[in-house]
């Protein structure tokens, strides 16, 4: 019996070390093929239904929250299913499953490309560059000028990097692919309802405080191996830079990573924006008010892909030391 568990045990390793590492590398093949129906999308429509019909009347923080954790509880637990409807039906076929899920569940060369497409048609005209970060961020693109264009595709790059990259693979790690994917329908609920507008200021709360939970740790550590991965030897002074301005963010998170990359790059991120209409105050992060350029840019997304290697790398040492 001891020997059954633990043959199960070390196949079961074998698969997540497979799923990871093989949907890591889909993404970086393939980003986010139009061709391919993406789960994010379905709980998009299941987030607005919920919202228009919830998102009224009295008591709009209960509906809210209640609509989020039914929300969340379904995706963990259909996820959980159909991994165990697979794993019964063949090892391997989880093992596909799981890479599959791993894939649909990363965003990293997606953003990249829409950030590196930003700064190409902001070399092209100031229309055009108002226009494709407008694909990318929440807030009304309209007025943007080109150093606030720069700046929001710089900035959702590093949030990005937490939300869209480590926080999906350090869910993974703790609860496999059902709780990757409760984590992507937190994210979504999150990137919807939970802004601070008259319409979602009470609807989005509980939403807002569960995507603070989900991703207090992977904020941090994403801002940290940002820094690891620089090559900036400056250390001590960029990890106070980031205690500082971090905490600043209307965000507890979001600014973590937004202050690892304002300090690599002595930048200033922030401020006032427009979201759905209204303008909401946002404080600076940084205070080099300099101009970005794309050599910047390429900084980033270099950034960006150091962290990601670094990150599933040591994954996969956690999960084969898992063996032993």
């Amino acid at each position: 019996m001891e020997q059954s568990v633990l043959y199960t045990f070390i196949y079961l390793s074998w698969g997540s070390l497979f799923a990871i590492s093989t949907g890591w590398m889909l993404d970086k093949l393939l980003g986010d093929p139009v061709f391919l129906p993406h789960p994010v999308v379905a709980f998009g429509k299941l987030i607005s239904i919920g919202e228009k019909l919830l998102n009224r009347g009295s008591h709009r923080i209960l509906k809210g929250g209640l609509l989020s954790l039914i929300l969340i509880a379904l995706v963990y637990f259909l996820c959980f299913f159909m991994m165990k409807i697979a794993m019964d039906i063949n090892d391997y076929l989880a093992w596909g499953v799981g890479a599959v899920s791993v894939f649909f569940c990363l965003a990293g060369t997606t953003l990249i490309k829409e950030v590196r497409m930003v700064f190409e048609a902001l070399d092209r005209s100031l229309e055009e560059g108002r226009k494709q970060v407008g694909r990318i961020v929440g807030r009304n693109t309209d007025e943007l000028t080109e150093q606030e264009v720069r700046t929001a595709a710089l900035e959702t790059l590093a949030e990005n990097l937490s939300d869209g990259v480590i926080a999906p693979i350090f869910w993974y790690l703790l609860l496999g692919v059902p709780g990757m994917f409760a984590y992507k329908m937190i994210n979504t609920l999150d990137s919807m309802i939970a802004y601070k507008t008259a319409r979602y200021f009470y609807f989005g709360r509980i939403a807002a405080y569960i995507d603070d939970v989900a991703n207090y740790i992977p904020a941090r550590i994403t801002a940290f191996l940002m820094l690891s991965v620089s090559g900036n030897f400056s250390i001590v002074p960029l990890i106070a830079f980031i205690r500082h301005h971090g905490r600043r963010h209307a965000s507890p998170n979001s600014g973590y990573p937004e202050a690892a990359l304002a300090g690599i790059l002595n930048c200033r991120f922030g401020g006032p924006h427009h979201y759905f209409g209204e303008l909401i105050s946002k404080p600076y992060i940084g205070i080099n008010e300099r101009i970005l350029n794309t050599d910047d840019m390429k900084t980033a997304v270099r950034i960006n892909r150091r962290v990601e290697l670094v990150m599933v790398v040591v994954v996969q040492i956690l999960i084969l030391y898992s063996f032993g």
